[in-house]
């Protein structure tokens, strides 16, 4: 259905030619979009005609998906009112801001927590919106931002204007705000903690029912609302960061990449407030292997860049090993081999320098030499040198656990991919046989684009009994995650 007509959409035609989308190009591609979130959409050159020519406001997530249409021909984001669709329902640029100012900054982050609130009321009605809508570009601001003023002089906020800023006089549910104390902040901290164990274990299931989002409305956004010294805040700031990070990691691993986006820039403006670099370069991270895989390696190398300059001489080694392994996962995508060799020896070096003792950060806990050699492993697969693939998913394989059993079935998976390209499609149907075991057990849907990238390779071979069986195997997970 449209709205009645206004006129020429004049705005709209003038970005279509600009980006070079036929009316029956549009339209094809916002029906993928919407079939890419449930939406049978039957949209038409006609339909496109209409918009343009009429001025015709299709309704629901339709203006939304258009803007996300042209925005991915284009390369950036693309706002409603650019394409003269402002009066849709309003979406959501929504957490997509770096504001300069503190309060600013709140309102930014708690505005997204409650947005998270009305698409799980409404079905992920929102999040069905936003289809597609991803833009590495919308990265740019924040990382130079953080990188040029890495901490905000002051935080500190009074009652009375924590008050004032609050609509109602009061936190988002019109609760009076409270005076925040370090007992506040630790109950974050110890959600945090327990949510990362949940992820590792699990994945990250159907994140918007999880805790993290729950707790971030719920628990974090009063307080950021309420009235606190400089001290506590950076502690607020900074297990709220944590939090608001996870939020985007989960949403990640599911697939929800335009929320993941939305989180992480609100997470290292968080950052920026605790005064918490390596916090920060952690999200920076967190976004350089989004980007790179989303295919955008070049500003993955960037964003794992910048997490590193800023950190020299802050963060533990530990810390700036995993940095540089970060940076050595884009470096591969990009098929930059030389580069990509450097910086695994230099996150090995500073691996090799980490001592039990260094006050390494909790949300680091999972990094080890197992992990290290999980992602170089990674990172010769990309580069499309087995023998390098199979030595260090041995070792990465050396000493499975169940905290991580995500990280688990990431590494047999990359291991039969090694066997593969080997020749031994034996050794690579029974680790694809055991990694379709454990991806069975979590709800990834990273994790399942790993297996189905490995039955794409199977391909080949698909005639061959153990290839037939594995794929009957995986056949269960491919459906219930698709």
């Amino acid at each position: 259905m449209s709205r009645e007509p206004r006129g020429p959409n004049e705005k709209l035609g003038t970005v279509l030619a600009l980006a070079g989308i036929s009316n029956a190009g549009l339209a094809r591609r916002v029906n993928d979009l919407g079939a890419q979130r449930g939406l049978t959409l039957r949209y038409d050159k006609t339909s496109v005609a209409r918009w343009v020519s009429k001025g015709m406001v299709p309704q629901g997530a339709a203006p939304h998906l258009i803007a996300a249409a042209i925005a991915g021909k284009l390369g950036r984001p693309v706002p409603l009112h650019e394409i003269g669709l402002a009066d849709a329902d309003p979406a959501p640029e929504v957490g997509l801001s770096f504001p300069r100012d503190v309060g600013q900054a709140v309102r930014s982050a708690t505005e997204l927590y409650r947005l998270d609130l009305a698409g799980r009321r409404g079905g992920g009605g929102i999040w069905q919106s936003l289809a597609g809508s991803f833009s590495v570009s919308a990265y740019a601001t924040p990382a130079s931002r953080w990188l040029i003023t890495p901490a905000d002089s002051s935080v500190a906020r009074e009652a009375h204007t924590a008050a004032g800023e609050a609509e109602g006089g009061g936190g988002p549910d019109g609760a009076i705000p409270q005076r925040v104390g370090h007992s506040d902040v630790s109950k974050l901290r110890e959600a945090a903690e327990d949510a990362r164990r949940w992820d590792s274990k699990y994945g990250g299931g159907d994140w918007r029912s999880s805790m993290v989002p729950e707790c971030l409305r719920v628990d974090a956004a009063p307080l950021l609302l309420g009235s606190y010294s400089d001290e506590v805040g950076r502690s607020l700031f900074g297990a709220t960061a944590e939090l608001t990070r996870l939020a985007g990691w989960m949403a990640f691993d599911t697939g929800q990449q335009e929320a993941a986006q939305r989180y992480y820039i609100q997470a290292l403006r968080l950052a920026r407030a605790a005064a918490d670099v390596p916090l920060g370069g952690y999200v920076l991270a967190s976004m350089s292997l989004q980007a790179t895989y989303r295919g955008f390696a070049d500003e993955g190398v960037d964003l794992a860049q910048a997490a590193l300059e800023r950190n020299r001489g802050l963060a533990t080694a530990r810390t700036m090993s995993f940095f540089r392994l970060v940076e050595a996962r884009a470096q591969a995508k990009a098929g930059d081999a030389p580069a990509c060799g450097a910086a695994l020896k230099a996150a090995e070096g500073w691996l090799e320098r980490a001592r039990t003792g260094d006050p390494d950060p909790s949300w680091l806990d999972f990094y080890s030499h197992e992990r290290f050699a999980a992602d170089a492993a990674e990172c010769y697969r990309d580069l499309r040198m087995p023998r390098q693939v199979q030595r260090f998913t041995e070792q990465a394989l050396a000493r499975p656990t169940e905290e991580f059993v995500r990280s688990h079935g990431l590494r047999l998976v990359v291991s039969a991919v090694a066997e593969l390209e080997s020749g031994n499609l034996d050794a690579a149907c029974a680790a694809g046989t055991r990694a379709v075991e454990v991806a069975g057990r979590i709800s990834s849907a990273r994790t399942t684009e790993y297996v189905r990238d490995l039955l794409h390779r199977l391909e080949p071979y698909g005639d061959e009994p153990r290839v037939v069986e594995l794929r009957e195997r995986a056949r269960p997970l491919l459906v219930s995650l698709a």
